[in-house]
Parts: structure tokens; sequence; C-alpha cells
């Protein structure tokens, strides 16, 4: 008796170091809980249940029943909103025993499965980046966004290497081709999302990353030898398990370097899953299958056959389970003639239950629904995606130096868009910058008529942004990229992933290329910044082209200082204090103070808030006003021409509000404007009179301009431009200064609008 305590004390022993229970309450949770439930339900603790919020009630009630009858130990969330999921979660974890672990796949964040929820972009995006702790702080907000949505396991980060272009299921998915590129960023978004309290599943183990066809179909065969597979695909593994990886998910691939047996999957296969990722990697964490459904798996075995196999392989969590009720029949016919031992269950049902724990599920808590939208769209998150966006865009030839556009007054630019996705952004940002002209015919010979006599024609590429959507050019794009490039200096913009420019054969006629990635609003607003000189560019690119472009490649633009445009909260401002400029437009307008207004704020070269009100004038029908519009803001140059430089004087300390005039300008020593204060000056309270016609007294008696001020040539002495072909004696601003200084003052001090404070 003394002999079986002392094995059964060893074995609890092993089973804990595995999953690295930590404390003694944790300890005394686990074993209580597990003792507490039948072997049924020590098997239904496995499966992980696929849920849908966009499903009809019968849909919630079939998974009612599995949960109450069965005790299923998770649920992985597909598609759906996010207020429809969090009820069903709240609703299903009053009705479990033990309450479940939740799962989904949020490689790019909660969107990938669920609406009205954040994006961020791709892995391939991601992989462009060379700032490892943004990619740290994207897994950073993804944890917390979870979270909110009681969720605990995101089944990210995808670490398989995408050394095949033509990869029809992972590709986007994927940080690029090499293995030292894709480790690093997997490490950074595992990280950020285990530091916020979510487990991480690197997955498809060993390797989805070769394969040209797509296990969700059929059983993709991987042909490399357990060489290559060590040093390639096997690689992130290592170095992420080393960094407390939680898990690892098993995909269904045929590998016959380490699985011999005919069309076997890995995921049923002892040898990868035990031998190979337990024994050979040491991996102590949880592992997941994949989903059980797809045909790499479901083509194999039946339900029930393909859990019990999946099992006994090594796997812990059995994902998508087809027939619960068939497998745990299964699972008593196993442990009936022994295939299944009490051991072998308690080794992953303590593992789950452990994790449980960690999840803090001990003390489980139900959604607050209330205010989960904003919470889930917060601003921090698009904040975060503009930076993931400007370190991603990458430049990736510039032959003639054509970006940044520095002398715009040089240039004739022409837009002409191809693809069949929104370019708006896009070219609403390119005019922010310069005369853009969009070319609109569809005739390639009127095309490159109209193009005769523009410098540089940017030429943008926008295809539907799907993970797994074709991108490729058709015949008459390339056609078109091809003719145009031969004419014109070609800025060429693909809002594609970088495989779509594997169609390109030759690149000879394209000065310049950059790849934007992803066709959304803000990859459309960062790309003309880089054209522009607004920003630099920063990114590299995380795959080959061919010969053409190698994986590292990418030029580093300069930025020029010029204005960009960014979320207000880079800048270090509040998005919520901008709006209140709308109900001030309003009620100026309401008030008929103006017909119209244009607003633009802008904070250290960043243009945060942009927008229009009104109309031209008063009258009925009159014209919008719009971020296009010019105006002549005649008095406001007094403002906008003086106004910033007392700020930034004053921000050197060289002036404050109360110094005096006679220390501005010494030609004020003595008048009776001596004393008028930078304060006075700017709060129209120095008893400056309004104005003076300084002009007329450089007009001759026939009221024209006389040659002792004006010359229509300039010259060393008449170099003031004052209108077309009429240029100042350029000592008259000394005389103007005199004339102020010589000038009455008001009679009280109160407030009287001068122009004298900004001349």
């Amino acid at each position: 008796m003394k002999r079986l305590i002392i094995l059964f004390i060893v074995f609890s022993q092993t089973i804990y170091s595995q999953y690295k229970i930590n404390t003694q309450p944790e300890q005394v949770w686990v074993d209580s809980t597990y003792n507490s439930l039948t072997f049924e339900e020590k098997v239904g603790q496995l499966f992980m249940i696929a849920a849908y919020s966009n499903k009809k009630e019968d849909h919630a009630q079939d998974l009612d029943k599995l949960i109450t009858k069965y005790k299923i130990g998770g649920l992985i969330y597909f598609q759906g909103g996010p207020n429809r999921q969090a009820k069903l979660t709240n609703r299903f974890q009053a009705k479990s025993k033990i309450p479940m672990l939740i799962g989904i796949d949020a490689e790019w964040g909660l969107s990938m499965r669920l609406d009205s929820t954040y994006r961020y972009p791709w892995n391939m995006t991601l992989g462009a980046i060379q700032d490892m702790k943004l990619i740290e702080k994207a897994g950073n907000q993804m944890a917390k966004q979870s979270k909110r949505m009681g969720i605990h396991f995101n089944f990210a980060p995808v670490v398989d290497i995408n050394t095949n272009p033509k990869n029809p299921i992972i590709g986007n998915r994927s940080f690029g081709e090499t293995k030292e590129n894709v480790t690093l960023r997997a490490l950074a978004l595992m990280k950020g999302l285990q530091d916020e309290g979510v487990f991480a599943t690197a997955k498809h183990f060993p390797g989805h990353g070769d394969t040209s066809t797509d296990s969700h179909h059929t059983l993709p065969v991987v042909k490399f030898d357990k060489n290559r597979l060590d040093d390639v695909e096997l690689y992130p593994y290592k170095e992420l398990i080393k960094n407390g990886l939680t898990s690892v998910m098993v995909a269904h691939l045929n590998v016959p370097s380490i699985e011999p047996r005919e069309n076997y999957p890995t995921s049923i296969s002892y040898n990868v899953v035990t031998n190979i990722l337990k024994n050979e990697l040491q991996f102590e964490g949880l592992i997941f299958t994949d989903a059980l459904n797809m045909k790499g798996a479901s083509n194999f075995k039946k339900p029930g056959d393909i859990d019990l196999e999946a099992f006994l392989a090594g796997n812990d969590v059995l994902l998508f389970a087809e027939n619960v009720p068939v497998a745990i029949k299964k699972f008593n016919e196993a442990k009936k003639d022994g295939r299944l031992t009490e051991e072998r269950l308690a080794y992953s049902v303590k593992k789950i239950l452990a994790y449980k724990y960690k999840a803090n599920l001990h003390n489980y808590q139900p959604i607050a629904l209330e205010n989960l939208y904003n919470d889930l769209n917060a601003v921090e998150f698009e904040a975060l995606n503009y930076q993931l966006y400007e370190n991603a865009v990458t430049v990736i030839k510039n032959d003639t130096k054509s970006i940044p556009v520095a002398q715009l007054d040089k240039e004739k630019i022409a837009y002409v868009k191809l693809g069949n996705d929104s370019s708006d952004v896009f070219l609403t940002q390119l005019k922010n910058y310069a005369n853009v002209t969009e070319i609109t015919s569809k005739n390639l010979d009127s095309v490159l008529v109209e193009l005769q006599d523009y410098t540089k024609v940017i030429i943008g590429y926008h295809k539907s942004d799907g993970a797994w959507r074709n991108h490729n050019l058709t015949f008459r794009e390339l056609l078109w990229i091809n003719q145009i490039g031969k004419q014109n200096d070609v800025i060429l913009t693909f809002f594609t992933k970088p495989y779509s420019l594997l169609t390109i054969k030759n690149f000879e006629s394209i000065e310049t290329i950059i790849v934007g990635y992803q066709n959304n609003a803000i990859s459309q607003t960062v790309v003309p910044q880089i054209i522009f000189g607004a920003i630099g560019s920063k990114g590299k690119l995380p795959v080959s082209i061919e010969e053409h472009f190698k994986v590292n490649e990418g030029i580093e633009t300069l930025a020029i200082q010029r204005l960009g445009f960014e979320i207000p909260e880079n800048v270090g401002m509040d998005s919520k204090i901008l709006t209140k400029i709308d109900s001030i437009a309003k009620f100026a307008i309401d008030k008929k103070m103006t017909p119209g207004l244009q607003v633009v704020v802008a904070r250290k070269g960043k243009v945060v808030y942009q927008k229009s009100f009104g109309n031209h004038s008063y009258e009925e029908g009159a014209e919008k006003v719009k971020n296009t519009d010019l105006f002549d803001i005649a008095s406001l140059t007094k403002i906008i021409g003086t106004l910033p430089n007392i700020m930034q004087e004053f921000d050197k300390g060289n002036l404050t509000l109360e110094t005096k005039l006679k220390a501005m300008l010494p030609v004020f020593k003595g008048s009776n404007k001596e004393d008028a204060t930078v304060l006075d000056m700017l709060t129209h309270q120095a008893r400056f009179q309004p104005w003076i016609p300084f002009y007329k007294a450089t007009l001759d008696s026939l009221n024209k301009p006389s040659e002792k001020y004006y010359r229509t040539r300039p010259t060393v002495e008449f170099q003031l431009k004052v209108a077309e072909d009429l240029y100042l004696r350029r000592d008259y601003n000394d005389t103007i200064l005199k004339v102020i200084a010589n000038s009455e003052l008001l009679p009280k001090k109160q407030y009287k609008y001068s122009d004298f404070s900004f001349i």
C-alpha cells in the first residue's frame, strides 16, 4: 500500500510539473474539481466546440444541451457580433458546471470573426515592420479586447513560414518567408498577448507554410525531411517555447518524414504530437488540435474515432468536434478495452483545469454588457494602427529619386486607378499635397494621350482587403502599367499583398514602387505622406518577389518637413475634445456669424482635424464648403504670420506676456508705446489706433505708385513685391514702424482692434 501511495505521488508531481501548477490553492482547486467529475464529465472537459453568435436560437439551444449534459470544457467562437456573443457567453457559462475556456481565431484582432470590432493589419503587413515594440503593443491591445469579451485563448500567432508564394490558406496570415523574421514578430505578438493575461497559441504545428493545398478541404503534403523541418519549420516553436508559450495548435498535414503511415494526419500522429512536440521540444503547455471538422482530418476518420485518435496521440483539447456524444461513447469503449487509462485522462483534464484556474475561472464573473462597443473600439486602437502602417509601408524601388516629390511648382501630376476597390481616401490625400488630376478614361490610347503633358503619374492598384482574396493583376492592368511606364515617370502603389507583384515580369519601365499591403483608409492616408515627404518610409519586404526584390529589402526615404496627417492621440491630443469644434462651428453658422468655415488643427507637424462646415454664402443653393476649397484669408495673414513666431519665442524663453515693446523693438524706446506689453497687444488693449493707410503716402499726385517708392522690376533697393510687376523699396518697413511709434494713443485702455500689434 505504501508503495502505491509513493507511486501516485510521483505521478501526480509529474502531471503538475508539466503544466506548472504554481500555488497550493490552485492545486487544491484542480484536484477537488477533477474528483467531482464522472468519467463522462472528465472526457467532456477535453472538447472545445464551435459557437456562432450569428445563428438562430436552435443553434444556441443545441449548445445548451451539450453544455448541461456533457459538461464540455470550452467554446471556440466563429462569426457573429460582440454584443450577441457576450450575451451567449454569459448564458452558456451560467449553465456550465465548471466555467468554460473561451477561444477565438483573432490573428488580426477580433474582427477576424466579429463585426463591429477593431481590425489590425495582417501578419504579412506586420512582417514589414522593424520595430518589435509596436507588434508587442498590438498584442497588448488584442488581449485587452479579448479579455473584455471573456475570451481566454487567442489562437495566434501564426508561426508558419510562408516559403510557398502560392500557399492558398496561409499567405497573408504569415509574418513572412524567413524563420528569423517570423520568429521575432511571433515572439513580440505572443508577449503582448500573454503580458495582458490572454493565452497565445502558436500554429499550425509542425508547419503549414510550404503547402499548395488547404487543409480545410484536403490533406496538404509537406515533403521536407526531418533535418529541414528541425532547421526551419520548428525553429519558431523552439524559440517561443523557451520564452513561455502557453499553447500550440497541431495542423492536419501529411508529412511522410515524421509520420510514415500513408496520408496519416499529423494532428493524430503520436510521433508528431508526443515524441516531437512534447518530448523533443519539451513543450509542457496546452495542445490543441486544429478544427476536427476540417477535411484534412474528417476525411481520414469518422467523428468520434478522429477525436479519440487525436487524444491518444497526445493532444489535450479537441477543437470543433463534430459529434460530442459519439466521441464520448468512443472514449468509454477505449477505457474498457484498455487503450485509454485514467492516468492519461487525468494528465490532460487536470492540465485544462489548471489553465481555467490561471484564467481566474474559479472566480468567474459574467461579461459586462454596458459600453461594450466603445471599449472594443477605443481611439487608442486607431492611434496604434496609424503607427503600424507608418512603419510597414515599403518603398522597393525609387530609381530616379521620384519620391519624396519636392518641387511641387515644377510638377504636373496625374492619378490613374487600377483594381476594383475604393481609392477615394487615397485620391483625397494626394490632393492635400498637390493639384492631382484623376484620369478616368477607360481606353488606354486615350489615357496615353491625356498623360503626355504630365511630369508624374501615380498609379494606385486597389483590391478588396481580404486575407484570402485574389490580388493578381489582370492582363489589361499589366498592359496599362507597362505602357504608361514607358511614356511617363510612374509612381506605382500597391494596396495589396506583396505577392501581387509576382504577376509583373519586368519592372524596368517603372521608376518607383510602393507596397501599402492593404486597401483601407489608414494605408491610403499613409502612402501619400511618403510620396510627398511628410514622413519617410521604414518598412522592409517580408517576402521575396522572385529575383527582382529580396526579402528584407526596403528603401528608407526622407521626410522633408511637410505636414502629415495623423490621429490626435499620436501627437498628445484628445479626439473627444476636438469634436467640440463641430458644435462651435454649427453655433457660428446658426447665429449667422458666418455662412461657412473650414477648420484645420495641426500639431507636431501633423494635421489631426480637418473639417468644413456650411456654405460659401447665405444665398439659397450656395456651394457647400469643402476641404479642397481655397480662400483669400486677407487680414488673417497678420495673425497666422505673427502669432506662431510669438509662440516660438515664448517657448524659447525670449519673451513673456509681460515683455514690453521697447525691449523687443528699440525704435519704440521713448515713444508713448514703449511700455505696451505682449499681452496688451495680443488682446488689443494697448490703446493703439485701429490702422493707418500707409499706402497713401507712397502714391503720387495722380494716386498712382510713386517712382520714389516703387519699381516695375526688382532691384537691390526695391525688393518687396506688393503686386504683379510692382516692387516697394526695402526700407519702407522702417518708415511704417516710425509712423506707428509717432501716432497718438487712444484715450483709455479697452478692447479696440488694431493692426499695429501684428505689424
